[in-house]
């Protein structure tokens, strides 16, 4: 008997899966991610390389994927969330793209190897089981002399007051979130399967105000007074991090957003 992809998902997996079908209709054009200018700036200069492939993983509302395919790749978008592939395969058949879909954990990549020459991940590894294994994942289907670009939410380096408070908030806002990670964690799991880093920053990003993120996540009234209750009694110093306050009676914020371009070295 077949085993389907809900059935070998663990309980993060699983959690992931089940937020974003429930939410997948919120990631559409109107989506902060929609904006793919930081995607433009970490590999507009990339050529592309004859049919060269793409893979774009956990690809959300298929935002990454259009900017990809815009610029001539195959691409091929894969997402655990059945209703998020869905809806990026409308988004990008409406402005004349087909797109190659698969549904499938970060963690175990149901290609084989050397099979990309680019390999995103854009916002989506803080979810991800296991971090390790998504990178090793990234690193066997990529060809040699391909590129990996993983773009995500961030915590200061060396900052751990900061990272806990805002590890506690996501968890409360979305319990299916796992963790933001350093720069210098990620270039360290980058480093495992010998990816070489080409560049990484840190680069602060506006978050929309809170209640958008609230009606986002769907997050319950439990959670939402569990948020509202942290950014009031926030420490100095982590206001001063994440540069959290209010715009016209609105809770705003600024996350660390990783850009890190990587590459598989050439063979020999």
């Amino acid at each position: 008997m077949a085993i389907s992809l809900m059935d070998s998902l663990n309980d993060a997996q699983l959690a992931s899966a089940r937020q974003f079908d429930r939410q997948s209709d919120r990631y559409g054009r109107t989506h902060i991610l929609a904006d793919t200018r930081d995607v433009a700036a970490a590999i507009g200069h990339l050529d592309v390389p004859k049919a060269g492939r793409a893979l774009d993983v956990a690809t959300g509302g298929g935002h990454t994927a259009l900017w990809l395919a815009r610029k001539g790749w195959d691409v091929t978008a894969g997402d655990i969330s059945e209703r998020m592939l869905e809806n990026a395969r409308r988004l990008l058949g409406e402005e004349g793209f087909e797109l190659t879909t698969q549904s499938f954990a970060a963690e175990a990549m149901p290609f084989d190897s050397a099979s990309f020459d680019l390999v995103t991940s854009r916002v989506a590894p803080h979810h991800f089981s296991s971090p390790s294994q998504f990178i090793a994942e990234a690193a066997r289907v990529l060809k040699p002399g391909g590129y990996f670009l993983l773009i995500d939410g961030s915590v200061p380096d060396d900052d751990p007051e900061t990272e806990a408070w805002l590890h506690g908030v996501e968890k409360w806002r979305d319990p299916s979130h796992g963790r933001f990670l350093s720069r210098k964690a990620w270039e360290d799991l980058v480093g495992v399967p010998g990816l070489q880093v080409l560049s990484s920053r840190l680069d602060p990003m506006k978050q929309p105000d809170l209640q958008w993120y609230f009606e986002t996540a769907a997050t319950t009234a439990e959670n939402r007074e569990h948020v509202l209750s942290a950014m009031e009694t926030a420490s100095l110093h982590v206001r001063s991090a994440l540069r959290l306050g209010r715009e016209d009676d609105k809770i705003v914020w600024w996350w660390p957003r990783l850009t890190l371009l990587a590459r598989k070295p050439e063979c020999g």
